[in-house]
């Protein structure tokens, strides 16, 4: 079976330089070359291809059509060849373990109990980048994710890690300052709303048994971690996940509303393609993070 010549990477540089600065002596400059060597490397790769890749008008260097839907897909590949060489550099002999996980679990929960996990796996390297949606596996670098949601998940399998139920706080400033004693007065509070429950306060309001006109008002946010913030600033209320007020509450920075929680049907999850669910940093992150879990 013939394989086809692959361009080196030395003249997909070039090609990426030179696309970027549409400037062939500019590229030779960052890359210490001539620039007759980037015009020749362009040009080998050109033949290579069978497609002009730049366009000559006026004196000026532009990309042809085929020449920007190449450079795309050069981009990719070298980002992500960039991404692994750096990796298997910081790693060593060390397992890599590439996690993604929601934002503000990893802040909260997840950061501060991991120098557990590395005082007993001292030999896996792990990589955090955090990631609010479901992705495929198939096209991202990832060996598993903590996710928020159901347990559903195309290719691959979810183990249960926790529930999810939902706090009304303030700062205890704020509850001072407005006299919040019970659900009700949170009529005259200024709810904080996150995008992507806007009908969480509702819900909880519903939950106790109460009406208020204000349940939909109130600042919205994109994520718990800036609604936590504008909490403890003492910007208003907000129903917030256990796990991401437990701190502000043992310290007394916040203070809980109520007793009664809104309970979720959806919860937290550790997600692995089936193809790795028994590689063994995957088996040791998950071991870890139940035993982790059950603990706490």
């Amino acid at each position: 079976m013939n394989r086809i010549r692959l361009p080196s990477t030395a003249t997909l540089t070039a090609f990426e330089s030179a696309a970027r600065h549409l400037n062939f002596r500019r590229a030779a400059q960052e890359l210490h070359l001539t620039q007759g060597a980037v015009s020749q490397q362009v040009r080998q790769l050109e033949a290579q291809l069978g497609v002009a890749l730049f366009a000559r008008v006026r004196q000026r260097v532009l990309l042809t059509s085929a020449g920007e839907r190449y450079l795309a897909e050069v981009r990719r590949i070298l980002r992500a060849l960039g991404e692994v060489t750096h990796q298997a550099m910081a790693s060593g002999d060390k397992e890599i373990l590439n996690l993604a996980v929601v934002p503000a679990f990893a802040v909260k929960w997840l950061v501060p109990r991991l120098e557990t996990f590395f005082d007993a796996h001292a030999d896996v390297n792990l990589n955090l980048v955090s990631r609010n949606a479901p992705f495929d596996f198939s096209a991202e670098p990832f060996d598993a994710a903590i996710h928020y949601g159901e347990a559903s998940w195309s290719g691959a399998v979810c183990t249960h890690l926790m529930d999810e139920d939902m706090l009304p706080v303030c700062s205890a400033q704020y509850r001072q300052r407005l006299g919040l004693r019970e659900p009700a007065d949170l009529a005259r509070a200024v709810l904080l709303q996150q995008f992507t429950r806007p009908s969480a306060w509702r819900d909880w309001f519903a939950h106790v048994g109460i009406e208020p006109a204000n349940a939909f008002q109130g600042p919205r946010f994109d994520s718990f971690l800036m609604i936590l913030e504008a909490t403890q600033t003492h910007l208003g209320a907000a129903l917030l996940p256990r796990f991401l007020v437990a701190q502000g509450l043992a310290l007394g920075s916040l203070v809980q509303l109520s007793p009664q929680a809104l309970p979720s049907s959806r919860g937290y999850y550790l997600v692995c393609p089936e193809a790795k669910q028994d590689a063994r940093a995957v088996s040791a992150f998950r071991g870890w993070l139940l035993a982790r879990i059950t603990g706490d």
